[in-house]
């Protein structure tokens, strides 16, 4: 899959608060980058505790659960849009089904 905005997880995990996420966000980015997902049940089959939600996009637990990464999938054109990578508090309060924080 092609990872498009990369960068916010490298900026999400520069901040000092956060440089504990850097480990599992890298081996998520290792993982779907040389995935080859056309559906949601591929990426279930791989990250079994990922959360399907609505408009193609997917929850993932990073670090045991201590932060919450959001991608939107176009899985026929194989791209991967990181929309929100923040703390469990943090992903409380937005709607994972609309939220773009890549922007």
């Amino acid at each position: 899959m092609h990872v498009v905005s990369y960068s916010t997880l490298v900026s999400f995990y520069s901040q000092p608060d956060y440089q504990d996420a850097k480990g599992a966000l890298e081996a998520w980015y290792d993982v779907a980058r040389w995935a080859n997902w056309t559906s949601p049940a591929d990426v279930k089959a791989v990250f079994g505790n990922a959360s399907i939600v609505g408009n193609n996009r997917v929850v993932f637990n990073i670090k045991g659960n201590d932060y919450r990464l959001i991608v939107a999938f176009a899985y026929k054109m194989r791209w991967a849009y990181v929309k929100f990578v923040g703390t469990h508090a943090q992903y409380d309060l937005i709607d994972a089904a609309t939220v773009d924080q890549s922007r």
